[in-house]
This record gives C-alpha cells, structure tokens and sequence, in this order.
C-alpha cells in the first residue's frame, strides 16, 4: 500500500470496462496500473450506451472522438413477433416524452476500444504493463499479481475488468450462480435501403430477441437470439441468403438489406456472484454481472460499477481495498445488478417459455407499458439513472406527458 495519502489500484482487464475503470481512477487521482494485452482481435459489435454513460466517456475526454462514428438512439420500439396465441402490443419508448433529446448512443466497439486504449496509453497517471496476471497473492494489506513477464505489482485494491470468467474473482474466492441458456446470438452489420429514424427495434421471437439498433447512415447494428444450432446454420449461409432472412425476420421494415462481413456468434449464459468485492478484490463489468443481450444494459451497468466504486474509494483514499470499503462497495451495487439481471433474466426466460401464464405476464406487462403514459415514463428514466424514476413518478402522474 502506498502510505502518501492515495493508494495504487490495479486494474485487470483492458477491454472497454477496464480502459474505462483505469481512466476513472487515474481521472480521481489514483496511481493506476493497467493490466492486459492491448485488445488485437477485430470486434464488429456494437454498445449502446445510454445517457448517464456518455456523461462518463465525456468526462474521460474521449467521447468526441467517437460521436461521428456513433449513431443517436431516439426510439425504442419492443414488436411481438412471436406466432403465440397470445401477443403484446408493440410498445413504443420514445426519449422526447421524458424531454431528452437521445437516450443515448449506439457506438461501434470497433471505435471506443481503440480510442480508450489510446486515451489509457497516453495518461500519465497509467503504468499499463501489457501482459497477463499469471497469479494472485491476496493478504490482509495488499493485492499481488505476478505477471506472465516475471514482474510483479502491488496494490491496496485489484478492479476485476477482467471478464465472464474472471481468474480475479476465482482468486478471491467469490463464488457465482451461473445459468446456461440454450441460446446464442449471431452478431452482424447490415446496410438497408430504407432509413431507421435513429430507432431501435427489439422484436422477440421464441427463441429469443432479434434486436436492430442504427448505426450512422442507413447501416444498424443486429443481435440474433436463436438456437445455437441454427446460429451455427445463419452465420453459414451466403451474403445474399442470409440478407434475405434478416429483411424477412424485420417484415422488410427497413427496406432491403444488405449484411456486411464480419459475423460473430457468442453462447448466452447468465453469471451472478454472490458477492460483489472480496480480499482487496472488487469486480467490475461481466465479472460481476452476465446476462443475455436484452435492453442494451451490460457496459451502462458496468460504468455505473465503476463510478460507485470510484466513489468510495475516494472516501477511502488511504486504502480503498480495505475491508470497510469492499463491503460499501458490495452493499451499494447489490439492488442495482440484482433488479437488472432479474428482469432481463425473466424477460429471457418467459420469451423461451411455451408456458401460458409466463407468456400471459409478458404480454400484460408490455400492454400496461405500451398503453400507460407514466409509467411508460417512469421505465425510461429508470431505465437511464436507477432512481430516477421513483422521484419524477409522483410529478409525472401529476401532469400529463406527451405523447
């Protein structure tokens, strides 16, 4: 531990959330070392990052870099494209009626990386030794890890970025509830004649949701929940063929369709710790919390991770991985992740479901949501900052909102 007043963090992992965790600290005033090789391998998806988020990128200084390259999320739609007997209506969010502009933005991971990264190299507050953590050495007063290149750094607290899997959280001793699900999701681009008014579609289907989300220009990003075995077929098939189908799945509402290279397919699984931070260790991103792709929540949930944790750690500046702090940090992110991974878990599981009482409860909660103003309201803003919603309900019932 450094007794100068501020104690070094460690911070594993240098995908998006580790960049951003290691650029929070440093931004804070902590001596920071990053972990990891710089990320080499080209990622074609996209993360749609809603408001409070993009505040986040703002204040590191990297979000001009990457707004030309992103798209505006101003609707949401949510269509039933299920063939049940039983089907919601479609359920339109739209930002102008809880007076913003966006939600938030789609961004090509294939730009925030890159510029993080960047950012991460270029901060002088940020020793980032590009090598993996071989082990862990956790003791009462500090967080070792020796390095695949025989170095070894010491921290008064270890951010676990380091993903689904995270050696981290192993080391720690944290254990998870963990869910398979018979799903996985085929990840593309796609060009189309028609222009997607900076609107999201979610349509669900039975195996899951097929989500289209606009990039800039008449291009939108897609996730395609289906059975692993038919991922396996779709990604298999010819550029024109497949084309088809993804027009064919979204009723040609965007016109003709034209999928671009690149086509990715990740399993889906769901990961709950049971707890959040342990042994100077505090878990950060999909390390603390997995779920399948519903709601654009992961790395908005991930940023609100590490904003807590920055917070408290500048409470605890002296020693941030200290026991005091690690079960704030616990107690303070338990709601959020748990009521999140919940609902998208549910909401998953009543799509897979051919049972007519968890379809019924689906529908009727989108019918409720579709047809009652503020409390359509009231989802959008919690959607954005958890507990927002709670203070403008009162005020929102009060006044009539606009459609």
């Amino acid at each position: 531990m450094e007794h100068q007043g501020t104690a070094r963090i460690l911070v594993a992992g240098t995908g998006p959330a580790g960049l951003i965790a290691a650029l929070g600290f440093a931004g804070a005033g902590f001596p920071v070392t990053l972990v990891g090789p710089e990320a080499s391998a080209p990622d074609s998806r996209t993360t749609a990052l809603m408001n409070p988020a993009l505040k986040v990128l703002e204040r590191l200084g990297v979000l001009e870099d990457i707004r030309p390259k992103a798209a505006a999320l101003k609707v949401m739609r949510i269509v039933d494209a299920t063939s049940r007997l039983i089907r919601s209506p479609v359920v339109t969010f739209r930002a102008s009626e809880i007076d913003e502009e966006q939600f938030g933005l789609n961004l090509p991971n294939s730009a925030l990386i890159p510029t993080l990264a960047g950012a991460a190299a270029a901060h002088a507050g940020i020793e980032w030794r590009r090598s993996m953590v071989a082990s862990w050495h956790l003791d009462a007063e500090h967080a070792g890890a020796i390095l695949t290149d025989g170095t070894r750094v010491d921290a008064s607290l270890a951010v676990a970025a380091d993903g689904r899997l995270s050696p981290a959280r192993q080391a720690a001793g944290i254990s998870t509830s963990a869910r398979s699900y018979p799903q996985a999701a085929l990840v593309l681009n796609f060009r189309h004649t028609g222009d997607h008014a900076n609107t999201s579609t979610e349509f669900h289907t039975e195996t899951g949701p097929f989500t289209q989300v606009p990039l800039p220009g008449n291009r939108s990003s897609l996730v395609w929940v289906v059975k692993p075995e038919t991922a396996t077929e779709l990604a298999a098939l010819d550029d024109a063929t497949l084309s088809l189908r993804v027009e064919q799945q979204m009723q040609s509402m965007l016109g003709r369709v034209t999928v671009e290279p690149g086509r990715q397919i990740y399993p889906l699984s769901a990961v709950t710790p049971l707890r959040f931070a342990r042994d100077r260790i505090a878990l950060v991103g999909e390390a603390a919390h997995v779920f399948p792709p519903i709601g654009a929540q992961g790395l908005n949930l991930g940023i609100r991770d590490i904003e807590d944790l920055i917070g408290i750690a500048c409470e605890n500046r002296r020693d941030p991985g200290s026991p005091t702090a690690l079960a704030a940090y616990d107690f303070k992110r338990r709601p959020d992740i748990l009521a999140r991974s919940s609902a998208v878990n549910l909401l998953n599981m009543s799509l897979l479901s051919d049972m007519l009482p968890a379809q019924i409860a689906r529908v009727a909660g989108l019918g409720v949501l579709g047809g009652f103003a503020p409390l359509r309201a009231f989802f959008m803003r919690e959607g954005l900052r958890p507990g927002s919603g709670f203070a403008a309900l009162a005020g929102g019932l009060r006044r009539p909102v606009r459609r």
